[in-house]
């Protein structure tokens, strides 16, 4: 099929296509894995032809009916991540990036309603090149960087162009309107690492003051770039560090106090802290510490604290707080609003970590991700202050550690001094000892445990600490050897701590593999945590569990280790569940209609959120304690029975 009015080399280049979409089709009948090589090759021909983009969106349903995804991640669409789409088609071999680039088509298609899928709904595939655009912006002015401009075969004139197309369908207002939402979704959720986000808001400003795009009434937009780079009167214009630090020495009592305030206020609306927020805390440190509280956003807990612990803040201020370390602003400002300094041993194990002497690997892990802007353990101590003011906050990356990091967040939680101790001996010892059953375990010369590789994409605390929890985390599953349950039982309240409940139901059978007594595990679960049955006992401490994440379709992803935080009403009367997922982005898709809310719905900073029976239809693993457990007779039929409807339905059939 030709292209009317088309260049001759692109309907060859078509034709090729086409051909070769066929091939494929006809081999994968007798061999169901027969590579797409073929395919991808005179597809990479099609995008450097002119109006080749459109003749392959053209072909998106043939392109997924011949089955040019199967049997590669790009078959399931809806658990596709941008961050790794970004990658994979700026700087992947060309086999990835065609293949990427052919992913956004279909998606794009989606999204505009050309194309149906089974796997992912218009929604969400607006929603996946929404975070994408944002994360390629700079693509959007059609400049190529030097990066781009040398791949081979063309793949950095074929990624603008993709990127241009997109814009040209979707409207640039409505992908930068959808981009600024998403920033905000983002940063309601308080994550600690907020580099990727303020790399999103960079790209934004750069729209904004492009002459050449038009973006009038972005006001939204505006506020973001504002919010992180002119927040305040003083530096309303990003003057720059040496203009904002002359500024500021002129600056009048009345004007410095209008300065702390506006840093503050713009601070706790985003979570995102300026480079210059830093900079009038250290202007203020000697001759106006008066006016720190104000630069904190501190209510009266949050300033009794400062003035009980006076000399350990201002000494954390003078060695942490710099335009490089910025979000540590925040996190200082909430580790003083939670109280945690009012337990007596949290401000000795400050002392301490302000005072450590790291070892040359955690010195060096620090330096590679973070940089040399200033020493490693400023890093980490920065990262500390982070976690503990945020501890709803901490996230995996993209690293099998869900088990270590929901241990962050717990201690962090309620047990403070505990994770000092053990960022203590993580970065200065290179090792971290727990017991097991009476055993010490030691981590430094233990075997890597699910993550094979090192993190780089956490927060200071994960880098040094996530390693050495994961192999100890294996080492306890080793020595439990074979027994009649999931291993979790017994794991779980040795690692994290006294608190995680003696009771423990799995509805995975450890003997066959096979879902066993659903009923009797839903009903088990309902007056362990929901007030109406438990006799409206509160979750006292953060209760680990596994879920069964699943994607769009219902289907099993795999499964996941959460933290149970408390079951309350939402506004319109609903019991729900408010947990917290590891997994960086809480507000996810699980199919059925089952959508993890993160802020709509009476969620605090970093919950994840869903209705009581909906939780129940994933859950598959999880604590309680036995002497609290409600009346398991009063349990209503109909919630135990949507609950296992919905599981049954999905996730289970993997275990059937």
């Amino acid at each position: 099929m030709t292209i009317p009015g088309s260049d001759p080399d692109t309907n060859a280049s078509v034709a090729t296509f086409d051909g070769a979409l066929q091939e494929l089709a006809f081999a994968r009948l007798s061999d169901p894995a027969a590579p797409n090589t073929k395919v991808l090759e005179a597809a990479l021909h099609v995008m450097e032809a002119p109006d080749g983009l459109d003749a392959l969106y053209a072909r998106v349903p043939a392109i997924e009916a011949k089955g040019v995804f199967t049997h590669s991640d790009w078959d399931r669409p809806a658990i596709l991540r941008p961050a790794l789409a970004v990658r994979t088609l700026r700087q992947g071999a060309p086999a990835y990036t065609v293949i990427e680039a052919l992913s956004e088509l279909r998606l794009l298609a989606v999204a505009m309603g050309d194309y149906l899928h089974p796997g992912i709904s218009a929604e969400q595939a607006r929603h996946f090149l929404t975070q994408v655009t944002a994360l390629n912006l700079d693509l959007l002015s059609g400049q190529m960087s030097e990066a781009d401009r040398e791949r081979p075969q063309g793949l950095g004139h074929i990624a603008t162009s993709l990127y241009q197309y997109l814009l040209n369908r979707l409207g640039y207002e409505s992908i930068l309107d959808s981009l600024v939402d998403e920033v905000h979704r983002l940063l309601a959720q308080r994550p600690i690492q907020t580099d990727s986000i303020k790399q999103m808001v960079s790209q934004i400003a750069k729209c904004l003051f492009d002459p050449d795009i038009e973006t009038s009434g972005m006001d939204k937009a505006a506020g973001l770039v504002s919010a992180l780079f002119g927040p305040t009167t003083g530096c309303r214009d990003d003057p720059g560090f040496a203009v904002y630090g002359k500024r500021l020495a002129a600056m009048d009592e009345v004007a410095l106090a209008e300065e702390a305030q506006g840093f503050a206020i713009r601070m706790h609306e985003t979570g995102m802290v300026s480079p210059y927020h830093p900079m009038l805390i250290r202007h203020l440190r000697g001759h106006r510490d008066d006016l720190i509280p104000l630069a904190l956003g501190l209510s009266i807990t949050g300033n009794d604290v400062l003035q009980c612990y006076r000399q350990i803040v201002l000494e954390l201020i003078d060695q942490v707080v710099h335009p490089e370390t910025s979000q540590a602003v925040y996190g200082l400002a909430m580790f003083l609003e939670r109280g945690s300094l009012f337990t007596p041993p949290v401000a000795s194990a400050l002392w301490r970590q302000l005072e450590l002497k790291l070892s040359q690997a955690a010195s060096d892990k620090l330096s590679a991700v973070f940089g040399n802007a200033h020493p490693p353990r400023v890093f980490l101590l920065a990262g500390v202050l982070s976690l503990l003011g945020q501890p709803l906050g901490v996230g995996q990356g993209n690293n099998p550690t869900c088990q270590s990091v929901i241990g962050l967040s717990m201690w962090s939680f309620n047990d403070v001094d505990y994770l000092l101790q053990l960022v203590a001996w993580g970065a200065r010892d290179d090792d971290v000892i727990m017991r097991f059953e009476g055993q010490h375990i030691r981590s430094q010369h233990l075997e890597a445990g699910l993550a094979k590789e090192p993190p780089i994409d956490v927060d200071p605390v994960s880098l040094i600490l996530a390693p050495h929890l994961d192999r100890i985390y294996r080492e306890m599953g080793r020595l439990c050897g074979v027994r009649e349950d999931d291993l979790h039982r017994w794991i779980n309240p040795e690692m994290y701590g006294w608190w995680v409940g003696h009771g423990f139901l799995s509805v995975i059978s450890r003997t066959t593999g096979k879902i066993h007594d659903y009923d009797n595990f839903i009903r088990h679960f309902y007056p362990s945590y929901h007030p109406y049955y438990n006799g409206n006992i509160p979750v006292i401490h953060p209760q680990p569990a596994g879920i069964a994440v699943t994607d769009s379709g219902g289907r099993l992803v795999g499964r996941h280790a959460i933290t149970i935080i408390r079951a309350n009403l939402d506004r319109v009367g609903e019991m729900r569940i408010y947990f917290f997922n590891p997994n960086n982005d809480s507000g996810q898709d699980w199919g059925q209609g089952i959508n993890c809310s993160t802020e709509s719905n009476g969620e605090r900073h970093g919950e994840a959120s869903l209705p009581f029976a909906e939780f129940a239809s994933r859950l598959c693993v999880f604590h309680y304690d036995p002497r609290e457990l409600g009346d398991i007779s009063v349990v209503p039929e109909t919630d135990v029975d949507r609950a296992i409807e919905l599981g049954r339905t999905s996730w289970t059939a993997s275990y059937e």
